[in-house]
């Protein structure tokens, strides 16, 4: 199925009926924002039997793990607006210096204006619809850009949106690249871009002539680390099920292995169990293993087999876009399965020999001499876990488990670096559409004659500053 391109003078007509309504303060009032957040959950309700066939229908992804990854993160983000956003969008009082005696401070937060969020297609759902919770309670007007390589998901979404706002309000533009590049030439308040470092180039670029402010979630090559102390089956089966979740297709899923010489044999053994467990014999079969998203994708992963020894996995499918859960060794130096994200269900092993140094100081070395990573996993003594945090910089981290720092709404969500920048989840998704603004109420029964020239009591003030 093609996506047919929404006409780029009908994309003009709505972010211009987008900013008059804006302008209009319409959206102002926290009443409304409640209003719009239950319309978006009984959309998602009504749409979602829809939504979950067209993730199977585009990505083979199962309903259980469509509802676990997708719908259920986005309606508990609208529960959590819905609960605080009265809260969130509260003016804040601050103190307020002696050197401006009788004034008041607050900080007023306000909607930045007209968003554009775009998303990618690997949790096609979640990606485009929990931004726009956030773009919802601030106060925003939002044009939604779903991805065209999951053509059923995109246009039940439209289909959604449609029924439930109006596009002054709330709009979803369709299409491919030329769609997107007229997005980002227009100014918007803001551009809530989801994808990889290499297009988020390209969004910044289109957007530096507007000083259009970017909010940038990435990804990169995210470590999982295996020391000698670690639980090998617990963490087998955990790094298992973070790098066969949506068949490796998830920003933050394990990259690649950093593992002690002393557990890498049984942590092999371990993982081949793991992945059994998860998905029985016959992988291929289970309902619950997604296939990759085009042929291109399969070819690129599948072409990174040949890069190392298979020390388990390795088979493939293209007529379905199958690839089983594949654990390397051996890889050559240099080799693009160690620069490149992966992004599919292919985990190369690096092993960490400790010789003349220490374990964490090796790691340490080889995680910080790279582009920052959007996660970082590490498995062993949770001491030795936060020295290795102490020690790293990623977007998010997960001592002895993976994925989950993601699963808790009040942990904010984002990359540093080449991973991203700006971040987002519950109230941080509230922030990322908002402004701050700095307000002072002076009082006008009397005026200090401090600030004014020509300064006569400038040794009191400057002992007082």
């Amino acid at each position: 199925m093609n996506i047919e391109n929404t006409p780029l003078d009908r994309l003009d007509a709505i972010l211009a009926s987008q900013k008059e309504y804006f302008r209009s303060g319409a959206t102002l009032d926290t009443d409304f924002r409640r209003t719009q957040l239950r319309n978006l959950m009984t959309a998602l309700e009504a749409h979602e039997r829809e939504l979950v066939e067209s993730l199977w229908t585009d990505l083979h992804k199962s309903e259980e793990e469509a509802f676990l990854t997708e719908i259920s993160m986005v309606r508990g983000e609208i529960r959590e607006a819905l609960r605080n956003v009265g809260r969130w969008a509260r003016r804040e009082r601050r103190r307020t210096p002696v050197t401006i005696f009788g004034s008041r401070s607050y900080i007023v937060k306000e909607p930045l204006g007209t968003a554009l969020i775009v998303s990618p297609w690997n949790y096609p759902v979640q990606l485009l619809l929990s931004p726009l919770v956030g773009a919802i309670a601030a106060g925003c007007t939002t044009v939604l850009k779903p991805s065209p390589y999951v053509p059923d998901v995109s246009l039940a979404i439209g289909r959604m949106i449609s029924d439930a706002f109006d596009e002054r309000y709330i709009a979803v533009a369709q299409g491919n690249r030329e769609v997107n590049s007229h997005l980002f030439s227009q100014k918007y308040d803001l551009i809530f871009f989801t994808g990889s470092p290499a297009l988020a180039r390209t969004v910044a670029a289109a957007a530096a002539p507007n000083l259009t402010p970017l909010v940038l979630e990435l990804g990169g090559k995210s470590p999982c680390i295996v020391g000698r102390d670690a639980n090998i089956p617990l963490a087998a089966r955990r790094i298992a099920w973070g790098k066969t979740l949506n068949a490796g297709q998830t920003c933050i899923a394990p990259d690649y292995l950093l593992i002690h010489p002393d557990v890498k044999e049984a942590f092999v053994k371990a993982f081949g169990e793991a992945v059994r467990s998860l998905h029985g014999e016959d992988i291929k079969q289970h309902k619950h293993y997604v296939r990759m998203v085009r042929d291109i994708a399969f070819d690129r992963v599948s072409g990174y087999l040949k890069e190392g020894t298979v020390r388990y996995g390795g088979k493939t499918d293209a007529s379905e876009r199958f690839i089983e859960p594949t654990l390397l060794d051996d890889v050559i130096p240099g080799a693009e399965v160690l620069k490149t994200e992966i992004f599919g269900p292919v985990l190369p092993m690096v092993t960490i020999d400790a010789a003349g140094s220490t374990f964490a100081d090796k790691v340490a070395d080889y995680v910080t001499s790279r582009e920052k990573p959007l996660a970082l996993y590490y498995f062993g003594k949770e001491s030795e876990g936060w020295e290795i945090v102490r020690r790293t910089s990623s977007g998010g981290c997960c001592i002895n488990d993976t994925i989950m720092h993601v699963v808790n709404p009040k942990l904010p969500f984002g990359g540093v670096g080449n991973s991203g920048m700006g971040r987002y989840h519950s109230r941080e998704s509230f922030e990322a559409f908002s402004h701050r603004r700095a307000v002072v109420a002076s009082p006008t029964l009397f005026d200090l004659p401090f600030r004014y020239m020509p300064y006569k009591f400038f040794k009191l003030i400057k002992k007082m500053m």
